[in-house]
């Protein structure tokens, strides 16, 4: 499976238990696409959100994203790892 990096805008503020509640969004439909949440990270200064997951394609990614109530367009194939 391929890993995916994706990245959120607007969590401007966002709190570590808000970002673990989102978090939870994603683990309760990652199934229905194959896609696994690994981790993800959040700067609250910058509003952004960075997610790291395995997945069949960034396509399956973001209908995840989507069906969790935070979609993004901006998810990027991690093709090569050191």
């Amino acid at each position: 499976m391929a890993k995916f990096m994706d990245v959120h805008d607007g969590f401007v503020g966002v709190t570590a238990e808000q970002l673990a509640a989102a978090h939870e969004a994603d683990l309760a439909v990652e199934g229905e696409e194959g896609v696994h949440f690994e981790r993800a990270w959040l700067d609250p200064e910058a509003g952004k959100v960075f997610c790291l997951s395995s997945g069949p394609s960034k396509e399956a990614v973001m209908r995840v994203h989507e069906k969790a109530g935070h979609p993004t367009t901006e998810v990027y194939e991690l093709p090569v790892e050191v």
